[in-house]
């Protein structure tokens, strides 16, 4: 048993270095570790480190660890007033964990999806962390599982220092820099309210990646890789020069990846990656980094569906898409085009005090493109007065009015109609782009605007961002941290023509209510290039800072945290709404919000094996930009009684670390309040509403396209998670993981609507109390083995279960206006019994995923030659991933209708998992 000695040397020390086993060249940033002790250190640019003080006694193990490597461990004997110097220790490549980055550069693409409704990637922060980070970020990532049950908003992402976490909804966008693995291994991760060195970070943790050239290791890698889960293709190139004489270093990659198809039909993939940093080593003190990332990217995106679809048409269905010229044309294209600056200025003032001051500048582009069909044209009746005329028809193959089911509700007694829209949609199903391209055409000839057209949401963003850190220490037990950080942000937001689909122009008018989307140029012919239906910019300044203070002993460690911030938005409005004219136009009020965070934690080291941690933190902060404005692209509403959100968060962990086992057991509980969301959707049955406004133009004016505002939600988050892997032999490694949470709604909160008729009616509670958060899964379990041959051939295997799955409700029908007619008066046919069997929230089947993975590797002469592959859902499951209420039925007459049928006209939206799939990866590293 290895045992901490207390005798202490007065002047003892541990000094070494590590090197690469294959080019024998200096590995930088390598953790080394004095088991059984609180004391590790890392290595310099030349590979170096060294213990200098309160250094124990005796016989002990080096541990030395780095992403991508395997971990070496190394006995030792210290002795009183000797030095120990242990150099050239090697680390050997871990073929495994290049899988695991690999696999990352997959899940990145599927969570990064807007249609999944899933943007939680918190699990790729803990990558290379205990084994239930691991399984949280490769085995339940395809299931869309959020670490316990919280959205990626809640963790910090940042890059050489400088935060990227998008301000318009505080998440990672991770395609800024995707494929780009090989040069984004140098993490330093502080799960959950660890204490991070860079900044106060959130409650599912911070990571920053190190890219500084210098810290790189020497060497090169060419891959290629196979697949059919995202992209066909994958080729990648990187090198880095290491640290070189005259104090410059260097680091390039070079990626792309393609395909015109992944998993689901017509989603094809294009996509880029530069990558560049170069540094200058001044002196010992000072060194200058240079780092440019730039990864455009487009890919099409896939549906959500209701049952209806799916079982007619399977999972992989595609609404968006239809042949053109023979070949697949997706309407609904994503593009990003946003490239990354920074210049990073790192300053060693002295042995116990580090100056990092970083500058960095992102700006580009965002497009999401999707048909119109309201194109009108404007003429003038008989008796001189102006009307629009034209339009077409929703275009959607997938359109509710096209489907079996609207038949059925409408035609009962005659399924003839139904049995035909069935055959049609099996038969065909895609969009028909040839008819809009004759539509629009036809009106050209005749002197008319087009009624279809392409066009693109754009949101083309600059951010300037500025921090200085500094990093000391009081001595070998006192450490402390502290950043001040500034981020200036101004964002474009419009639509813009993109195809005319051969027609001569589209009239910049909202068709369906007549109304000029700018009063200031009534009347516009937008062409292709032009921005159309909404126009306005947003500002956001930030500025924040925060301090910290850690205590390292041999029996315990504890820190405490604090930070300051001050947010503020605005918009401006350049196009003046019809609807609302006074309200749109220019500059609207500033927003400002004061958030403050506190947050502590303990550990206490019972021996080197048995450890206990406590974490606890208290945050607040601003609500994001898209939780703010009701309708930015119309008018400068905000939601009422905004402030800020609240958040309170603890978790305690049992940790046990043997030569052969490691386990970790942690429960934990998080409250979240006074959050906001909205969401915008055509609401059938809202006639009561509509009349309180006002607004109401007959007795059957019940309809409308809305902004449901959700403004007080409370949520609770509370469960455990279990992570053991077990080293039965030297080749054999058992593994499982699991996640129990319970994660609801903890009040009734607040619900306004607004629209183009009537602003911010209140319709008083949403009773969402107790009904269960659409997060994924709630439970998730995995178990597995490793085997690793010392021929370097490896092999593993996990199934994977998965329950307590539930579907997003609607809180506009939790509403009083669910049983409400349009006179205000309940419903006389209302039913309790039937209204709560409505009402229940679906709960998904639970399902199991098995996956395998394996790889071989080779050595010749001074080449790493290798290659893995893995086989995903090997079994073929097929199982919803998540879904949400569609919001048309309203009321309870509507909802009770529409459930009666066999398959509802309006039931619930989809995702369902991926099918059998594989990745294949070969590479050669020099």
């Amino acid at each position: 048993m290895l045992m901490s000695i207390s005798v202490l040397a007065q002047q003892t020390r541990i000094q070494g270095s590590v090197k690469d086993v294959t080019s024998f060249q200096p590995i930088p940033e390598v953790t080394v570790t004095i088991e059984a002790t609180s004391q590790n250190t890392k290595t310099n640019t030349l590979g170096e480190f060294e213990f200098s003080s309160n250094v124990p006694l005796g016989e002990h193990i080096l541990q030395i660890s780095k992403m991508g490597y395997i971990t070496a461990k190394y006995p030792i004997t210290v002795d009183e007033f000797q030095t120990v110097n242990i150099t050239d220790m090697i680390l050997e490549l871990d073929t495994m964990a290049s899988q695991d980055l690999f696999t990352i550069s997959l899940t990145e693409d599927e969570l990064d999806n807007d249609e999944s409704g899933f943007g939680n990637v918190s699990g790729l922060l803990h990558a290379s962390l205990d084994v239930f980070q691991r399984t949280a970020a490769f085995e339940f990532s395809s299931s869309f599982f959020r670490v316990r049950g919280l959205d990626s908003d809640n963790s910090t992402m940042l890059i050489n220092g400088i935060e990227m976490n998008k301000i318009y909804n505080g998440r990672p966008q991770w395609s800024n820099w995707g494929g780009l693995n090989d040069v984004m291994r140098n993490q330093e991760l502080a799960p959950g309210l660890k204490p991070s060195s860079y900044q106060f970070g959130g409650i599912l943790g911070t990571s920053n990646v190190n890219v500084r050239a210098s810290q790189m290791s020497y060497g090169g890698r060419i891959t290629y890789s196979s697949s059919n889960r995202s992209y066909a293709n994958r080729f990648m190139a990187t090198y880095s020069s290491g640290l070189l004489q005259g104090g410059w270093a260097y680091a390039v990659s070079l990626g792309r990846r393609w395909g015109d198809e992944g998993y689901q039909e017509a989603t094809l993939y294009d996509a880029n990656s530069v990558f560049v940093s170069a540094e200058k080593v001044i002196n010992d003190a000072h060194s200058l980094n240079f780092t440019g990332i730039y990864t455009p990217n487009r890919r099409g995106k896939s549906s959500p569906n209701t049952q209806e679809v799916y079982d007619l048409k399977g999972i992989k269905y595609n609404e968006y898409w239809g042949w053109q010229d023979g070949n697949k044309r997706n309407s609904r294209i994503k593009e990003v085009d946003e490239p990354i600056l920074m210049l990073n200025h790192y300053w060693a003032i002295n042995s116990n005090l580090s100056w990092n001051t970083n500058v960095g500048y992102q700006f580009g582009k965002t497009g999401n493109s999707r048909l119109a069909y309201g194109g009108v044209t404007q003429v003038l009746t008989s008796e001189g007065q102006e009307t629009f005329e034209g339009g077409g028809r929703n275009p959607s193959p997938a359109y509710y009015q096209k489907m079996p089911s609207y038949f059925e509700h409408n035609f009962p007694d005659d399924l003839e109609f139904a049995y035909g829209a069935q055959q049609f949609f099996l038969n065909d199903g895609q969009i028909h782009w040839q008819p809009m391209y004759d539509a629009n055409m036809a009106n050209a000839a005749q002197g008319k605007n087009a009624n279809y057209m392409l066009y693109e949401d754009r949101v083309d963003d600059k951010q300037f961002t500025l921090n200085t850190i500094f990093n000391g220490k009081v001595n070998d037990h006192i450490l402390y941290d502290a950043s001040i950080s500034y981020k200036a942000f101004e964002s474009e937001n419009f639509a813009e023509v993109l195809d005319l689909l051969g027609g001569s122009g589209f009239l910049n008018v909202d068709s369906f209510d007549g109304v000029q989307f700018d009063l200031k140029n009534p009347n516009t012919i937008a062409k292709v290039g032009d921005r159309y239906g909404y126009n306005y910019n947003m500002f956001a300044n930030v500025l924040s800072g925060f301090a910290q203070a850690q205590f390292k002993y041999n029996k315990a460690d504890f820190y405490a945290s604090a930070s300051v911030t001050n947010t503020q938005y605005q918009r401006e409005g350049l196009f003046q709404s019809e609807t609302f004219a006074d309200n749109s136009l220019g500059k609207g009020d500033k927003l400002s919000f004061t958030g403050f965070g506190a947050k502590a934690g303990f550990t206490y080291k019972i021996s080197g094996k048995h450890v206990f941690d406590f974490n606890l933190g208290y945050i607040t902060k601003a609500p994001s930009i898209s939780n703010s404005y009701t309708n930015s692209r119309s008018n400068h509403n905000i939601v009422p009684n905004i402030s800020e959100e609240k958040i309170s968060s603890f978790d305690a962990s049992y940790i046990f670390r043997s030569s052969y086992v490691k386990a970790k057991l942690t429960g934990f509980y998080t409250m979240l309040k006074n959050a906001n969301e909205i969401s915008f959707f055509f609401a059938d049955g809202i006639g009561n509403v509509i009349a309180d406004s006002g607004t109401q133009q007959s007795g059957r004016d019940e309809t409308e396209f809305i902004q449901e505002i959700l403004q007080g939600i409370n949520k609770n988050h509370l469960g455990g998670e279990f992570g053991v892997e077990a080293q039965v032999t030297p080749t054999i490694k058992l593994k499982g993981a699991g996640s129990i949470g319970q994660y609801t709604y903890a009040n009734n909160p607040d619900l306004y609507l607004s629209s183009d008729r009537f602003e911010n009616v209140y319709l008083g509670k949403s009773y969402l109390k107790n009904y269960k958060l659409a997060v994924g899964s709630q439970q998730a379990y995995s178990v597995g083995f490793e085997y690793r041959d010392p021929d370097y051939w490896w092999f593993g295997a996990t199934a994977n279960f998965f329950k307590n799955t539930y579907v997003d409700v609607s809180p506009l029908t939790r509403t009083k206006n669910f049983y409400t007619d349009v006179d205000g008066q309940p419903f006389i046919d209302y039913d309790d019994d039937l209204a709560r069997a409505l009402l229940k929230q679906e709960r998904f089947d639970d399902y199991m995923v098995v996956n395998l993975v394996g790889g071989k590797s080779w050595k010749v002469n001074q080449y790493y030659i290798g290659f893995f592959a893995s086989v995903n859902n090997l079994l073929d499951e097929v199982y919803k991933t998540g879904g949400f209420e569609q919001g048309r039925n309203a009321n309870y007459r509507q909802l009770r209708d529409d459930q009666a049928l066999d398959k509802p006209v309006f039931g619930a939206k989809y995702w369902y998992g991926r099918g059998a799939n594989y990745f294949l990866n070969l590479y050669v590293r020099f």
